[in-house]
């Protein structure tokens, strides 16, 4: 919608000033900010994650991914998911790095609430549930005063999550109002859940009693269960729990979960029971994405992954003599 930057009339009387005064706001007010750039800064939403009812699918965008502001306006960005997340603007000159869950500028929020263009800014993790284990928020916002564009991504999922802010001029018309972008952002998010029911509906087809996917993902989606999560083998059988993913990390955790789950811990060669961590089961990284366990007694085995379990990413192995 074009942005209305004056009236000239050549009526005078009051009753036509204010009829079309009424009017006029009427307008802006069903138009939204695409139609009301002229009178202040405004607000916008964009959604981080998307998920399906039961949290087994998880995605991996900004929704949108794209949005276009006038300098001024503020960007509220709203948790959508269970699986963390964060909205993280670079420094000139600094790469993206793989996640680091000890590093406080990446768990917690860095920088004001005003972007200045060239800094880091970090929200700190978001979620629209509890985390075990970390703080979470569930929005985040900030006011772009400069023109520019500018690329943000979510440190846990790198370059396979990442928006831009454009920031135009101040007074501007808007190329998309917000029920725009909600509208676009609530396609792509039936887009994503259906590619992620299909990868679970591929992934359940190379899954045996023998080897377990802990999760998956493809840059769209994320599969956050265990495929084929319980199983039975005998005593003496291995099972490999492998991650097919090209990014989400897992666990595969037996008995009390550690203090620190990232590391690995007991004896997968000779398990009968008691405790066990895979520790960090990284997605695309050749034999360092699977963790076999040979099971050496009788018995049902509950396991988690310690990162996902309050999603419901759990399992449980019967072996029989």
């Amino acid at each position: 919608m074009k942005h209305i930057k004056g009236i000239r009339t050549r009526f005078h009387t009051l009753p036509f000033i204010l009829a079309a005064a009424a009017a006029l706001a009427t307008s802006v007010a069903v138009a939204g900010p695409a139609g009301a750039s002229g009178w202040g800064t405004h607000s916008w939403t964009v959604q981080v994650g998307s998920e399906s009812w039961d949290q087994a699918i998880q995605g991996m965008a900004f929704l949108p991914s794209d949005i276009t502001v006038n300098a001024g306006d503020t960007i509220n960005w709203e948790a959508n998911g269970a699986e963390i997340h964060t909205v993280s603007f670079l420094a000139q000159g600094q790469s993206l790095r793989p996640f680091d869950p000890f590093d406080p500028k990446q768990l917690g929020p860095v920088g004001t609430d005003s972007y200045d263009g060239t800094s880091y800014y970090n929200s700190g993790l978001m979620s629209n549930v509890e985390v075990p284990g970390f703080k979470v928020v569930e929005s985040y916002s900030l006011t772009f005063p400069k023109e520019g564009d500018f690329t943000y991504y979510c440190l846990v999922h790198g370059m396979a999550m990442k928006g831009t802010v454009h920031v135009q001029e101040e007074g501007s018309d808007y190329p998309y109002s917000q029920r725009d972008y909600d509208r676009s952002s609530q396609k792509q998010e039936r887009s994503i859940l259906r590619d992620g029911y299909k990868l679970n509906h591929s992934l359940a087809k190379q899954a045996t009693d023998h080897l377990v996917l802990a999760g998956g993902d493809d840059g769209v989606a994320m599969v956050m269960r265990f495929v084929q999560p319980d199983v039975t083998v005998h005593v003496g059988d291995k099972v490999v729990f492998s991650n097919p993913g090209m990014d989400a990390p897992h666990t595969v955790t037996f008995g009390t979960e550690p203090a620190n789950v990232f590391a690995p811990s007991g004896d997968p060669t000779h398990f009968s029971g008691g405790d066990l961590n895979s520790g960090i089961i990284p997605a695309n990284a050749g034999p360092a994405s699977s963790f076999e366990v040979t099971f050496t007694k009788a018995g049902t085995f509950k396991y988690i992954c310690a990162l996902h379990d309050y999603m419901g990413m759990v399992g449980e192995v019967t072996v029989v003599d």
